[in-house]
């Protein structure tokens, strides 16, 4: 399978052939609608290969969760965008302000021209091939840059997309960092990029010399809160469901936990027991996600050896042997007690089965908390308590919440994602992508018969009554 880089000298062509073939003509609504239908077909048909793609890459990925978290989510974005397009691309009368009857007035959605895509490799293909739908669905034409760590995945995508689009709709550029940042550098008329904060701050800087607008979807430290009489079993549940789910290399998984100091012990009796019902054990087990490579793999063990070397508890949940776990780059799920806030664990984003577990005195304390630091992609609030949960909604800031349950925000089709601040700008999924991909362009039609036609100079008389009347 070819994997090699593109030239960097190729990618201005590239997105030249592409705005040309865009700007020739706005594709209709049938059109548009043809290559959703085909992309789909298409996807649908080779959904296993990319599930062997995705776990080669990873070493070990579960079928099942790249099936769900990669396949059915397409699958499912792809349909929303077939039955609501012909709406959403319908335009929308507005009403006219009453000083300028009878003109009339309406809001047109016009493609943008070439949206560009920089793409991760946690989800591979859902966080590529969502973006790449919703644009075509906004009648866009397409560059896509998947993620040099992925690379069977990415080339799969090649293919894939390859297969369904002419080269002048749909270009997918391989390569590594060089790559990636000549094309954050492109005049895109839209660029979205899915990544770590730090290299969203990258391609803002690159994408502001074009004046490109940007979509960031980034990342931090997702909270999550348990109330003091929330069941705890089924918060255990929930929240590992939500954190071990691709061994924890999720942007909304759940990245610390704070929960009343009395409800501590028995949550970690109630989390063990239910990771090991998930886990029994976690080498050589085809459900359980490797980390995607050394370097990651690494960081995530530095997390741990500084925490151990500074006196905090460590738990591994489910036991494995350091030699395997090396040989296998696995990280078993673990629990850090109380790490204090000056531990790297702390300060970065965890995107890894690791769970600092906080305690707190009071709801307004962890509020107080998370407000204290960057605001999350995500946030989650276990709680039956409404009037909690509201001051909890009203008080902090987050890009998506989930209320008693972790991730599910994310997949539903018609709740913008996206974050705030350090984690991101800007929104997709469902209508609110198909939005951020078009130009929503203002038209007003004059009548033959206008008002605002008695205004002019020379201003005296009747202009002088219209001004008097109107800033009364």
């Amino acid at each position: 399978m070819d994997t090699a880089a593109a030239p960097i000298s190729d990618l201005l062509p590239t997105l030249q052939r592409l705005r040309a073939a865009q700007s020739a003509a706005t594709p209709s609504f049938a059109q548009r609608r043809e290559d959703l239908d085909r992309l789909r077909v298409a996807f649908q048909r080779r959904v296993e290969e990319m599930a062997k793609a995705v776990s080669f890459d990873f070493g070990n990925r579960s079928r099942h969760e790249s099936l769900v978290a990669d396949g059915m989510t397409v699958l499912s974005e792809i349909d929303h965008l077939r039955k609501h397009l012909k709406s959403w691309m319908r335009p929308q009368r507005r009403r006219v302000n009453w000083l300028f009857l009878p003109a009339r007035a309406e809001v047109r959605m016009q493609p943008l021209g070439v949206v560009g895509v920089i793409a991760p490799w946690n989800y591979p293909v859902n966080l590529a091939l969502i973006p790449v739908a919703t644009a075509i669905a906004a009648g866009n034409h397409v560059m896509l840059k998947p993620s040099e760590h992925t690379p069977r995945t990415s080339a799969f995508l090649r293919d894939l997309l390859g297969e369904v689009f002419p080269a002048s709709k749909v270009a997918v550029v391989l390569g590594g960092v060089e790559v990636a940042t000549a094309f954050s550098s492109l005049p895109f008329d839209h660029l979205l990029f899915t990544g770590s904060t730090a290299v969203g701050r990258k391609v803002m800087a690159a994408a502001a010399a074009n004046l490109t607008p940007v979509t960031l979807e980034l990342g931090g430290k997702s909270p999550c809160v348990i109330a003091p009489d929330y069941p705890l079993p089924l918060a255990a549940s929930r929240i590992a469901s939500g954190k071990w789910l691709n061994a924890g290399q999720t942007c909304i998984a759940p990245d610390y936990l704070l929960l009343p100091e009395a409800s501590r012990e028995a949550f970690i009796a109630a989390l063990k027991a239910n990771v090991l019902e998930r886990f029994p054990a976690i080498a050589r087990n085809r459900d359980y996600t490797s980390i995607v490579n050394e370097n990651e793999y690494r960081r995530l063990r530095g997390y741990l050896d500084e925490a151990t070397a500074r006196g905090v508890k460590v738990i591994e949940l489910v036991p494995l042997e350091r030699g395997i776990a090396d040989a296998e780059r696995l990280i078993t799920p673990t629990l850090v007690i109380d790490p204090p806030d000056d531990l790297a664990i702390m300060r970065d984003e965890i995107f890894g089965p690791i769970l600092p577990v906080k305690s707190y005195r009071s709801l307004d304390d962890a509020i107080a908390y998370i407000n204290s630091h960057p605001r999350p992609l995500s946030l989650y609030h276990f709680d039956n308590d409404r009037a909690r949960v509201e001051r909890m909604l009203d008080r902090t800031v987050a890009g998506g919440v989930s209320i008693n349950d972790t991730v599910m925000h994310f997949a539903q089709d018609r709740l913008p994602f996206g974050g705030i601040g350090p984690s991101g700008m800007g929104h997709y999924h469902g209508r609110d992508g198909f939005l951020t991909f078009s130009k929503q362009k203002a038209v007003l039609y004059q009548s033959r018969l206008s008002s605002m036609a008695l205004f002019k100079p020379p201003y005296r008389g009747l202009a002088d009554k219209l001004v008097k009347f109107l800033t009364r």
